[in-house]
């Protein structure tokens, strides 16, 4: 099947699940009438956030979480309550990845789209007052984005130090600004609301962890260094400083981001745990957030928390962390890992890629505790089934583009079997793919990059001039001191 006729059909049954939509006949690919065949972008001078426009059908406009809203959900929000335990790994995910359960499915794009949103709101922008920030308040973060659909509340924002050794993981400001030069927002905690409680049988605690800001960041800083610990365990250096690094003068990390996440862990536990609710812990996060996904997982895990049932980590693109030691002790802890790796991704073979994939295949030195390992069950996707993606790399853009998440989720959504192709009813958003990136195809004329942060948006002032918009003071940073203190309903 060709192309165009495809993309027809996909268009075709992504209407189906929604309201009739209304599409203009013409030539060429017809994509869905979401994101996909509205992108007019211009500028205005004001306008909520964040700056893209999108004109939908040529007779509105909406800004993106508008649009994002509207996208159409990957499948039906079924109950789950009688088998989450199974989604979550119980038995090692057997009989759910070959071909891949439509439960399943639903719930690796929603821990996904959680886990893009720590890219989405996140203030990289390279003279922005607030550079390393998160755009919104926690409170407004998923209404901003578009995610409240999924059904759960931010409660608590991460930070971790921006200063340590690990040179372009994190990104530090450029003009003086009223935030901190020390810190990076690293993601947050949420918390399943009543309806979603309901439909996936317990109350689920989510930790959402940031990636890296450029994919290149890992060839010039993934360091084949480990650190001890606990007895024979060792990680790499560089995720466990990012992750229990802190300062007593920085307002953000007072705390490191190992005891924000524990504590909050243990102040929601305690809360459902008295009301007699069964609380879980998903833990997720894309490239080097994969990587602090473990290591928080690995930290819950050990402390035992009393009502905490089980411990999950949902990642996606990830990077080895630790040796074998460490990946024993996340089995023997019960923590149960699903790893998503697409399979052009050079990500998943970092650290000790050249070391393990060379020394390690010659000299058969695998087995050996120096070298790192991989942690829980492997879900492979592919780029070269899809017939929307770039198959032949050109340069770094498009090689950033296989570990993109947004990737990772369209190829989850077009996941049947590995034996088989993208799958003809997939309903996400295929524009979604160029959000951030170029890895669609130049003939489907989707923008590159199409996704604008709100604080590059300018705005007119008293004086009639151009200047940076200010945030509204409900999205200025504060400091991650006074937790929320009353839970979800």
């Amino acid at each position: 099947m060709d192309l165009a006729r495809l993309a027809h059909r996909h268009r075709s049954n992504t209407a189906a699940e929604g309201e009739p939509r209304e599409h203009k006949r013409g030539h060429g690919i017809h994509l869905p009438s979401t994101i996909s065949n509205v992108l007019q972008l211009h500028l205005e001078p004001h306008f909520p956030s964040p700056l893209l426009r999108i004109h939908h059908r040529g007779d509105d406009s909406t800004d993106c979480s508008t649009a994002r809203r509207n996208t159409p959900i990957p499948s039906a929000r079924k109950s789950i309550g009688f088998k989450w335990r199974e989604l979550h790994g119980a038995h090692d995910w057997d009989g759910l990845l070959e071909p891949l359960h439509e439960c399943l499915r639903h719930e690796l794009i929603k821990y996904g789209e959680l886990t893009q949103a720590t890219y989405d709101a996140f203030d990289a922008e390279k003279h922005s007052r607030y550079r390393g920030s998160c755009f919104y308040g926690r409170d407004r973060l998923f209404p901003k984005l578009g995610l409240t659909r999924h059904g759960y509340e931010v409660t608590s924002y991460l930070y971790a130090m921006s200063n340590i050794d690990i040179l372009d993981w994190v990104v530090r400001p450029e003009v003086a600004g009223p935030w901190s030069t020390k810190s990076n927002w690293m993601g947050y905690v949420a918390v399943s609301n009543a309806e979603e409680t309901s439909r996936i049988g317990r109350r689920d605690i989510v930790v959402a962890w940031r990636g890296t800001v450029r994919v290149s960041e890992w060839y010039k800083d993934a360091q084949i260094l480990f650190k001890p610990l606990r007895g024979d365990a060792k990680v790499e250096h560089g995720f466990l400083s990012l992750y229990h690094d802190k300062e007593q003068s920085s307002r953000f990390n007072e705390e490191s981001a190992s005891e924000m996440v524990m504590r909050e862990i243990r102040r929601l536990v305690k809360i459902y745990g008295e009301r007699d609710e069964e609380v879980s812990l998903t833990v997720t996060g894309h490239s080097l957030g994969g990587a602090l996904a473990l290591l928080s997982a690995h930290e819950a895990a050990a402390a035992a928390i009393p009502g905490l049932s089980h411990v999950s980590v949902i990642s996606f693109g990830a990077p080895r962390v630790g040796n074998r030691e460490f990946v024993k002790e996340l089995e023997d802890r019960g923590v149960k890992v699903l790893r998503l790796v697409n399979k052009q991704d050079l990500v998943p073979r970092m650290p000790g890629a050249v070391f393990n994939e060379k020394v390690g295949k010659f000299l058969h030195m695998d087995r050996l505790k120096l070298w790192y390992a991989h942690a829980g069950v492997k879900l492979k996707v592919d780029a070269s089934v899809s017939p929307f993606l770039k198959h032949h790399p050109h340069g770094p853009q498009d090689l950033a583009g296989f570990h993109c998440l947004e990737t990772y989720l369209h190829l989850v959504d077009g996941l049947h079997s590995l034996r088989g192709g993208f799958r003809k009813d997939a309903k996400r958003d295929i524009a979604l793919v160029n959000k951030w990136g170029a890895a669609l195809r130049d003939d489907l004329h989707i923008p590159s990059g199409w996704f604008q942060a709100s604080m590059k948006e300018i705005q007119t002032d008293s004086r009639g001039l151009l200047v940076a918009r200010r945030r509204e003071p409900e999205d200025v940073p504060q400091p991650p001191r006074s937790p929320l203190t009353a839970p979800c309903n």
